[in-house]
């Protein structure tokens, strides 16, 4: 089983499955070298995490201020991969099983980019891009709507957000693509 948490940056995918490795790991005598798996068997991979130590991009986007994700590469990196939790804003470009999509209020969603320091143009891009679904739209065109669950982070607490991803791992969760509806920002 290969599952994604994917949403805009802002809606806590990395608090969330940091999380929820943590439960993961309850009961694990040891922790793998990198940090990750449990005894669940389960392996948490943040994408981000691998894109900047292993390079796997394709050039700097000067004007976003960020790195062009390559991928292939990723991909490539986490062939033969089975059990894993993927994390990131990309993750549902991946071969996956399941996307657990992180939906959050775009006004919430810019306060807590401005907070964590992203420009004000940054934080409203991100913000609008919200409102339109647009990593929705790209995950159920992507894995079709009976692989998408959407959770909205706005009003959850990182601990209930993990629970709402440990439903969908555990499949007691149903997909629900196309539940939260944020275009009123645009007005």
């Amino acid at each position: 089983m290969r599952i994604a948490v994917t949403g805009t940056p802002g809606t806590g995918k990395t608090t969330a499955t940091r999380l929820l490795e943590d439960r993961l790991q309850d009961g694990s005598e040891e922790r793998r070298s990198d940090g990750s798996g449990g005894s669940s068997g389960f392996e948490v991979v943040h994408l981000n995490e691998i894109l900047e130590s292993e390079g796997l991009y394709t050039e700097v986007d000067a004007d976003r201020d960020s790195k062009v994700a390559d991928l292939e590469a990723l991909k490539a990196h986490l062939e033969g991969r089975d059990d894993v939790i993927i994390e990131s804003h990309l993750a549902h470009h991946l071969p996956v099983d399941r996307v657990a999509v992180l939906r959050c209020a775009p006004e919430s969603l810019e306060s807590r980019l401005l907070e964590r320091g992203e420009t004000e143009a940054k934080a409203v891009e991100n913000a609008e891009s919200e409102a339109l679904d647009v990593i929705l739209a790209e995950a159920v065109d992507r894995h079709g709507l009976e692989s998408v669950y959407e959770i909205d982070t706005t009003d959850l607490e990182p601990a209930a957000v993990a629970t709402a991803l440990e439903a969908v791992l555990s499949g007691e969760r149903e997909p629900s693509a196309g539940t939260v509806d944020f275009v009123g920002y645009l007005a």
